[in-house]
């Protein structure tokens, strides 16, 4: 019953070409089979780190390698893991210098103080044998240089349900970019990465946003009190719309049902369950 989905951040048909919408399209179901191959003996939690560094290493997604600059011309980086069968949760905020945010958030598992921010992410990545590591690309600096403001949807993320029932989730960002020194983000919080015995989501889109609406938590909360999957996502987007609220989704519950809607077009996503593969279009 083992099924997985990854999201890639929003695709602007006015500000990225076809040529970029195709090859996101083959990246995604090149991780999407490879993770589910993956999950086929591994759990749901390491699947979902497993996913989330592919999509980190590959630049033409906002996290990891080819993330965001911020104001001050440094690159920030913000991921968040969560397994169900725990239900434990452990994150980076605003780390740097690191390959892979959602591998440092992994042995965050393993501690006490499972969410770190800033100078003390970077340090306990350093202690824990993570090398330096540049994620800046020429095109981040160009587009720092000439403050081309970015849309600010880039997040990459991960749901995985495997052959033991277990569901983990895992989400990750390379920022919005030019945001303020400090600026917190969805990803890190229950908003945009949340799971539980009965359902699991991962956000992207506009962080401000998704954490005044609480959206990961209210669909996961309203799955376990009964709601259908489909049906989570319909209050809980309706409960953008008053302000407007910019967000796509991703889902996996417990009965093997995947979903995902987004609030703007187009959130670029892959879903595979070994027979049948979805790919946005």
């Amino acid at each position: 019953m083992s099924k997985i989905i990854i999201h890639g951040g929003f695709f602007s048909e006015s500000s990225t070409n076809n040529e970029t919408k195709v090859a996101k399209q083959q990246a995604l179901l090149r991780i999407v089979r490879d993770s589910y191959n993956y999950l086929q003996n591994h759990s749901a939690v390491e699947t979902v780190v497993y996913a989330t560094s592919l999509l980190e290493d590959d630049e033409l997604f906002n996290a990891g390698i080819g993330s965001q600059i911020q104001s001050d011309g440094k690159i920030r980086m913000s991921a968040s893991l969560m397994d169900s069968t725990t239900m434990k949760m452990s994150g980076v905020i605003n780390i740097e210098e690191v390959k892979n945010p959602i591998q440092v958030a992994e042995v965050l598992m393993t501690v006490d103080d499972r969410i770190l921010s800033g100078e003390g992410a970077t340090d306990f990545a350093r202690k824990n044998g993570f090398e330096k590591f540049s994620t800046e690309i020429p095109q981040r600096r160009k587009e720092y240089e000439a403050k081309l403001a970015s849309t600010g949807t880039g997040t990459v993320g991960c749901v995985a349900l495997d052959n033991a029932g277990q569901i983990a989730v895992a989400t990750s960002t390379g920022g919005k970019g030019f945001e303020i020194v400090g600026r917190v983000s969805d990803s890190a919080t229950v908003a945009g990465n949340y799971c539980n015995e009965f359902c699991g989501v991962s956000l992207t889109g506009v962080g401000e946003d998704i954490v005044s609406g609480a959206v990961a938590a209210k669909i996961v909360t309203r799955v376990t009190d009964g709601f259908s999957l489909e049906k989570a996502f319909e209050k809980t987007f309706a409960e953008l719309k008053p302000f407007d609220g910019f967000a796509g989704a991703i889902a996996i519950d417990n009965k093997g049902n995947i979903f995902h809607q987004d609030s703007h077009p187009s959130m670029v996503f892959a879903s595979f369950d070994g027979e049948n593969e979805e790919v946005f279009n």
